[in-house]
């Protein structure tokens, strides 16, 4: 699926994924108001909302951007029937020829990891048939617990030609309270990086390999090093827009030829109608315009500054 995810950003030229993480303040009202007159004021009625609210948002961007990145912390909130436009969403994206990138950032050991892997990236079998459980094409995944937590999901990206992206430095503001820490001279986020280009020495695509990383975007003076550090990684590079993180940040993530890494943006894109100047031009109604229009002005930011 690497080789997959590099053609389709070079197809495009965008280097994009974009984030689909829901709030319900996000969605206009007249998603919401059809949703709840139809199932209520529960959650059924909030994840046919979440649902219609995706869809047309992929259906605006999907021949500009690569790949999605749905984070299922958004659609766990409102229990079963998040999780059920959660897989909705996913099967949409991937009809659409989208790459999807599942933000669910698992990490535990050994059944337990595995079964995580096999919701995610692979197949569980019943009887004498197999099924697809969410069916994502990439995973994060939290290193934390060490080796024993990755390599059940290395075994499932070996069967299935899927991949991870492991969560080496990460974009939030308290990400240097451990990940920053010295051990033996050096911060603790490049011991992880080595750790990232040695799992994936085994897991080769043409010219990637299955086994990316989550570098981010807030942080580019350490773009350089872990660019050095994961030569054959694709990094997975968030923090673009509403965190702070500019094009201009984002060269050091990238190799000579622009490819290498990924940048993704999620309410910057799909909250887009929500502010200026999406907001005057688009308003509520032309929220998947908006985002559309949001995505189209991030690709100009990001190939400006790297190509």
């Amino acid at each position: 699926m690497i080789n997959e995810l590099v053609k389709q950003i070079q197809k495009k030229q965008a280097p994009i994924v974009v984030g689909l993480d829901p709030m319900l303040d996000f969605i206009p009202q007249q998603i919401t108001d059809k949703a709840f007159a139809e199932f209520g004021k529960t959650p059924a009625g909030v994840g046919e909302a979440v649902w219609q609210y995706n869809k047309g948002i992929v259906d605006a961007v999907c021949d500009l951007v690569p790949a999605v990145k749905p984070q299922i912390a958004m659609y766990e909130q409102f229990g079963i029937e998040g999780l059920i436009a959660f897989k909705k969403t996913v099967d949409y994206c991937k009809e659409k020829g989208l790459v999807v990138i599942g933000d669910v950032k698992r990490g535990d050991i050994g059944s337990t990891s595995a079964a995580y892997a096999t919701a995610h990236l692979g197949k569980i079998r019943i009887g004498d048939q197999s099924f697809e459980g969410f069916g994502e094409d990439f995973a994060t995944v939290n290193p934390y617990l060490g080796s024993d937590g990755i390599k059940p999901f290395l075994e499932v990206c070996k069967q299935e030609k899927k991949g991870i992206f492991v969560l080496v430095k990460t974009s939030n503001p308290s990400s240097g309270e451990f990940q920053d820490r010295l051990i033996d001279g050096k911060p603790l986020y490049e011991h992880v990086a080595a750790a990232v280009s040695e799992w994936g020495q085994d897991l080769m695509g043409d010219s990637y390999s299955y086994v990316g990383a989550v570098t981010g975007a807030t942080y580019p003076e350490m773009g350089k090093v872990l660019r050095q550090l994961m030569p054959k990684a694709y990094l997975l590079v968030p923090g673009y827009g509403a965190q702070g993180g500019k094009g201009e940040d984002l060269k050091a993530f990238f190799n000579a030829d622009g490819l290498g890494a990924i940048v993704n943006s999620s309410r910057g894109i799909i909250a887009a109608w929500k502010k200026e100047p999406y907001l005057e031009k688009f308003g509520a109604a032309g929220y998947a315009d908006a985002a559309r229009a949001a995505v189209l002005d991030m690709k100009e930011d990001i190939n400006s500054a790297i190509l």
